[in-house]
């Protein structure tokens, strides 16, 4: 429909390969249409050198043979006038794949099909786009500087903040005795975009020149990142495991960092890292979540998440401890079941992680690519702690889609009860504890009153709640204008899905209301790394685009430490 106006067999064309027309430079073929197209004077912003063309171009000018003859071209009533340098034609990818609107992975799993291709055509394959794109990077190194910066501002929440960071960037010592009592430290969670995804789903970067999309092209620019905005806690999401292994970790060790990463279950070759700066912090405990369960059908996805438990170096209380977590849930809009159950399961770790004495908890922060949108219950339950999913459509859960098709109500309950995690999102046997410890065993609960436990059980089935009173470092819309903040843009949507939870002090004034940690102190936030609006980052061709090589937006925030 998009190009009714063109023959048939133009629009049988493929569709992953945009080349754009120009009205007034009429296209030369010398070549079948499987080959590149060719310009007068200049080249496809896709190609990544320069196509050879005859010198003579009118001598060589002639309308490409697939419009068919010149009457039945004449007779089609197509104009060049119609058209402007916007409109395209596509040309088949030769070296992506593209699948609708389902991931290519995905769809092999479901269908139950395995990968065709040898590990020796992947390296081989793996190896020429590797050397491509040296090429070009060496070939853009000689012709100048990149083009088509966006730059990104710093919103201050607390005007020490501002002072002692502009000190910071002056190199000054900051020994005075009032940042000695505190703890200042900066947290970034990003999303950048594992290599195999990419190319899995290269229908969602058809607005990307291909030399853009290389891993060789992107991992300089997404380290050129962390390093200019020197975050203290990483917590990356899709980090691809071969890549981890050979020159991530590496690369950010050196920079000062000590990593965790877990990876994937099943065959999916990315996963989730927490890297912290060993200046600021030491490791008091690691611990990955898989939610993938062999005996739970509801759990059959691949996704994962890491908790951390962390000391604070050179701070007044030797026992002071920040619990951070990542995660990436499932992408699916219409399996809103299966994402509350990976958060439900995410935040029981966290609980049995950051307990303290008297029946605190520490201060939490929780970052990740949560694949919801502002508003959707999902978004909702985090920072409100309690969620009632009675009637609730499994594909409203997430607010991806507006119009979404996963049209089955939420089960009561959602998981089955040997999963082990209650309605409060905590572990059931240490909730049990809890309550013998502090003497709330309820008449309900014992074993010689059965009706009265289902009784209960109904009652509150259709209830989730959680312990911790969490607020978001984003408004996600801009105050004066009420457009909304995006985290991630590509071909399909511009959309905030990626987030920093915390649990704020109770003097934290860019705390949302309601938010404050009554606990164990919390966390002030004392700034943060705007975000863009789609607008913007359509000035720079979307994402990824020249210098921002992931196809989501870091985020950053800068807190202080509260103790009671």
């Amino acid at each position: 429909g998009r190009h009714s106006m063109l023959p048939r067999h133009v629009q049988r064309l493929g569709r992953d390969w945009i080349t754009h027309w120009n009205g007034s430079q009429i296209l030369a073929l010398n070549s079948p249409v499987s080959s590149c197209m060719r310009w007068a004077g200049h080249y496809p912003p896709w190609a990544s050198f320069p196509l050879p063309i005859s010198a003579d171009f009118s001598a060589n000018w002639r309308f490409p043979p697939f419009f068919g003859p010149w009457r039945q071209f004449q007779n089609s009533n197509w104009h060049l006038d119609n058209y402007t340098q916007s409109c395209s034609f596509h040309l088949p990818n030769p070296s992506m794949k593209s699948e609708g609107e389902e991931p290519l992975t995905k769809k092999r799993r479901l269908g139950g099909q395995d990968d065709t291709s040898t590990p020796e055509q992947e390296i081989n394959l793996s190896n020429q786009k590797e050397v491509s794109c040296l090429s070009v990077v060496q070939n853009e190194e000689k012709h100048g500087s990149k083009q088509g910066t966006i730059k990104r501002h710093w919103e201050y929440f607390c005007q020490q903040s501002k002072t002692m960071k502009i000190a910071k960037n002056k190199g000054s010592d900051q020994s005075n005795t009032e940042s000695e009592a505190t703890f200042d430290f900066t947290v970034m969670s990003y999303n950048i975009l594992s290599q195999n995804l990419l190319e899995d789903n290269s229908h969602l970067y058809k607005h990307c020149r291909q030399r853009l999309l290389f891993w060789t092209y992107r991992f300089p620019n997404i380290l050129q990142e962390i390093k200019e905005l020197d975050a203290d806690v990483l917590c990356l999401q899709e980090v691809q495991e071969d890549h981890y292994r050979t020159e991530i970790k590496s690369s950010l060790e050196s920079l000062g960092y000590h990593c965790e990463y877990k990876m994937r279950t099943g065959r999916k070759p990315d996963g989730c890292a927490i890297c912290f700066k060993t200046s600021k912090f030491s490791l008091i405990s690691s611990n990955p979540v898989e939610f993938f369960r062999r005996d739970i059908p509801l759990l059959d996805r691949d996704n994962v998440g890491l908790v951390l438990l962390l000391r604070p170096r050179f701070h007044c209380k030797a026992h002071a401890a920040i619990c951070i977590a990542n995660t990436h849930l499932l992408y699916n809009p219409r399996r809103g079941d299966i994402k509350l159950t990976q958060l439900a399961m995410l935040l029981a770790e966290i609980a049995s992680v950051a307990p303290q004495k008297g029946g605190s908890f520490c201060p939490v922060i929780i970052c990740g690519d949560f694949n919801s949108v502002p508003g959707s219950p999902l978004y909702r339950f985090i920072k409100e702690g309690k969620l009632n999913y009675e009637g609730l459509a499994i594909g409203k859960v997430s607010g991806q889609e507006q119009f979404p098709r996963g049209q089955r109500i939420l089960s009561i309950p959602i998981w089955p009860k040997k999963l082990g995690i209650s309605q409060n999102c905590v572990y059931e046997i240490k909730q049990q504890q809890k309550e013998e410890n502090a003497g709330e065993i309820l008449e309900a609960a014992k074993p010689d009153n059965p009706q009265e436990i289902v009784i209960a059980s109904e009652k509150l089935s259709s209830k989730l709640q959680h312990h911790f009173k969490l607020s978001s470092v984003y408004s996600h819309y801009f105050p004066e204008t009420g457009i909304p903040e995006v985290t991630t843009c590509h071909s399909r949507s511009a959309v905030t899905v990626d987030y920093i939870f915390y649990s704020a002090a109770n003097d934290d004034t860019a705390a949302q209301p309601g938010a404050e940690d009554s606990f164990c102190g919390g966390l002030k936030l004392l700034g943060r790394l705007a975000l863009l609006t789609e607008k913007d980052l359509w000035t720079v061709n979307g994402l990824p685009n020249e210098n921002n090589s992931s196809d989501h937006l870091p985020l950053l925030a800068e807190f202080r430490l509260i103790e009671r």
